[in-house]
């Protein structure tokens, strides 16, 4: 007959609460940190903590697609499929029942058991390192429930649409860095970046122009691509910075490559910037046949793109 303290015998149900310690010292696992194999129960116990992990851009929970979206773990560089990640990956095989907790710290709520989705068991996805680190990629679990039933989804991500393209307002307040680096504080250029974007649009409109921007989530990715603005009546994409150094301008020209992939008609692509950049800039940006459009006074001058890709384009200026 078991003891009422076998480790073997699970006897939490879905919605109790526990303390951490004192689940650790029934079934094992650790005090600490998002996953614990146990080597005294054959549970592998998994937590997760959305308020706390947000800030990261792990949007941790339930879905629209019925499933638990759950970031594996590794604070530093790309996460890799091993340790506590590859216990996920093979707690069936390992004969391993997986449990989710909401809660990292004290008590915690049991969510139930749960098995990975047969289908896409995993993704990866961008998000930043600890500490407000660099970029890097995540896994994530889609964790299937066993003896629980899915709640409604809460996720942002679920909120901007599966898949595809569309039209936003200009003004729309969400951006890359909201899904990927939501804690990070926004730099001087980054402030100057989104005057010139509304400064533009505003000019664009006057001029009559259909203006927008584009969210885009790529086939097979979780979180939404923002470009800063399209020109509708001109079929002109731009991407703006705040700053005309080098590594400003060439991180504009990938993301202009990009985004246009998703665009049809092909458009017109060009980089709006603050100010003049120096002549070599100038030139890379033409060798690409990318345009260019910065501020000049109270107006802004104009390279078109396709001139510029020939290499002999000159400036024009509106105002």
């Amino acid at each position: 007959m078991s003891s009422p303290n076998d480790p073997s015998v699970w006897a939490l149900k879905p919605g109790d609460e526990v303390e951490r310690k004192e689940l650790q010292k029934r079934y094992g696992g650790r005090t600490q940190g998002g996953i614990g194999p146990s080597k005294s129960s054959p549970n592998v116990l998994v937590f997760s903590d959305p308020i706390a992990g947000e800030p990261h851009g792990y949007f941790d929970g339930w879905r629209a697609d019925g499933y638990f979206h759950y970031t594996g773990e590794g604070q530093r560089g790309d996460q890799r499929m091993k340790s506590g990640n590859a216990a996920i990956l093979n707690h069936a095989s390992e004969g391993r029942a997986l449990r989710l907790f909401v809660g990292a710290r004290g008590r915690v709520t049991y969510e139930g058991e749960f098995e990975l989705a047969r289908e896409e068991p995993f993704y990866t996805t961008d998000a930043i390192e600890t500490n407000n680190g660099p970029v890097r990629s995540v896994i994530v679990f889609r964790l299937q429930p066993v003896d629980a039933q899915p709640k409604p989804s809460t996720s942002k991500l679920d909120r901007i649409g599966l898949h595809g393209i569309e039209d936003v307002p200009v003004e729309e307040q969400w951006t890359e860095k909201v899904f990927v680096a939501p804690s990070h504080a926004p730099y001087e250029a980054d402030r100057r970046e989104q005057k010139l974007v509304l400064t533009f649009r505003d000019y664009l409109l006057q001029q009559g122009h259909k203006v927008a921007r584009l969210q885009i989530v790529p086939p097979g990715e979780a979180k939404p691509l923002f470009s800063d603005l399209i020109d509708r009546t001109t079929n002109t994409l731009y991407e703006a910075k705040g700053s005309v150094e080098r590594g400003a301008i060439r991180m504009a020209i990938g993301q202009l490559m990009d985004y246009s992939r998703f665009v049809e008609p092909s458009p017109r692509l060009a980089v709006l910037l603050p100010s003049r950049p120096r002549d070599d800039l100038l030139n890379l940006l033409t060798s690409v046949g990318v345009g260019l459009v910065w501020r000049d006074g109270d107006g802004f001058t104009e390279v078109q793109g396709e001139t510029a890709s020939r290499g002999h384009g000159e400036p024009t200026t509106a105002s």
